[in-house]
């Protein structure tokens, strides 16, 4: 008789657990703009993974037609989807939260019309194209209480969530001294970005800078959150035009030093490395460690008498995507990530603003 209702009790403790999950219902999401290509990560959760159940996409907001039949086609999603303007949409479907794949320039006004709605917006790196836009945007997402977040890739590395806790919660290499952050690619021509994203990504104002801040954005996004949300005292940065030919407009190399009380960061962010890389190098007292790629990482302590290899686990990073995390963080399901947030972003785009400056003096810029 107890083994029969110990049976009977798991039997229903199992349906309700599956029960639970079964009922749970995705978070609502509205897509902005589908020319920064970064959308596919979003389109292919969305249409192509099967039996994910962290988003549902209910709009797209895209004026440009012929761009959205493409993605339709490509992914089988129906064209009763989009809509011509972001408003539309957002009135039409009244999704909870909506992810920005437009130009950068466009951020701001996303935030504007999405803010006083209460719906919660993630915008793709970086945030917006100077300092004194991502303030406004701040104070929108502050006064109507909504998240405003920032999306990078590497976000989503689970060697950079290990080298941050060896750093900053094990001590493993001692008090931080110097980091180095690589990032960038070839080219966007030369890997062959699409034409919507080339035409806007070479353009000074619809972009901010090119490579400056392109790549330089996830430099600063790490060295912050390394530091605590620590604003450098002094920015310096030189950029240059090594392929005017191709991009006449815009940087395509550039060198960013941070200068901190008791720390260096140097960011490297080039359209002219021969391969594409996201990789960075964090110095301390007495070890350092070096992530190579999203989990692979080299390790050198204080009583190591050589570097060595080591895994991260892809359950390092707060979350496998964006979306899923995005979707937890407003279910209640999952604590703020501070790569993400409105706090470190600010101090990503007062650097690179005072960058951009700094490279148009040749000046170092001081940070009051």
């Amino acid at each position: 008789m107890r083994i029969g209702l110990a049976t009977f009790f798991f039997a229903c403790l199992f349906f309700q657990l599956a029960t639970a999950q079964s009922t749970k219902k995705p978070l609502r999401v509205g897509v902005v703009g589908l020319v920064h290509t970064h959308v596919h990560g979003i389109l292919s959760k969305a249409f192509r993974q099967q039996g994910q159940t962290d988003i549902e996409i209910v709009g797209i907001a895209e004026p440009n037609r012929a761009l959205a039949e493409r993605y339709a086609k490509q992914y089988g999603f129906p064209l009763s989807l989009v809509y011509p303007s972001i408003a539309e949409m957002l009135d039409k479907v009244k999704p909870e939260a909506v992810t920005d794949f437009g130009r950068i320039v466009d951020h701001i006004k996303t935030v504007q019309i999405c803010a006083p709605r209460g719906i919660h917006v993630m915008v793709e790196k970086p945030l917006s194209v100077s300092f004194d836009q991502a303030k406004q945007m701040e104070t929108l997402a502050k006064k109507h209480n909504v998240q405003l977040l920032t999306n990078y890739e590497t976000t989503w590395y689970g060697s950079n969530h290990k080298a941050y806790a060896m750093a900053n919660q094990e001590k493993a290499i001692g008090d931080l001294r110097k980091i180095v952050v690589h990032d960038g690619h070839q080219g966007p021509k030369e890997i062959g970005v699409t034409s919507e994203f080339l035409d806007w990504l070479t353009d000074p104002v619809a972009n901010g800078a090119g490579a400056l801040f392109d790549f330089g954005c996830y430099g600063a996004n790490l060295s912050t959150w390394l530091l605590g949300n620590q604003r450098p005292t002094s920015v310096v940065a030189v950029t240059q035009q090594i392929k005017p030919d191709i991009y006449p407009k815009v940087d395509d190399e550039a060198t960013i030093v941070l200068t901190y009380p008791k720390t260096q960061t140097i960011i490297q962010a080039s359209w002219n490395w021969p391969f594409a890389r996201k990789d960075m190098e964090v110095y301390g007292q007495h070890g350092y460690v070096m992530t190579v790629d999203g989990t692979k990482m080299r390790i050198r302590l204080k009583d190591d008498k050589t570097e060595r290899p080591a895994e991260a686990a892809l359950t390092d990073a707060p979350a496998t995507d964006p979306f899923a995390y995005l979707a937890r963080l407003l279910h209640g399901e999952a604590k703020p990530d501070a790569l993400t947030s409105l706090a470190n972003n600010m101090v990503v785009m007062e650097i690179l603003d005072a960058a951009r400056q700094s490279a148009r003096t040749g000046k170092a810029v001081v940070l009051k």
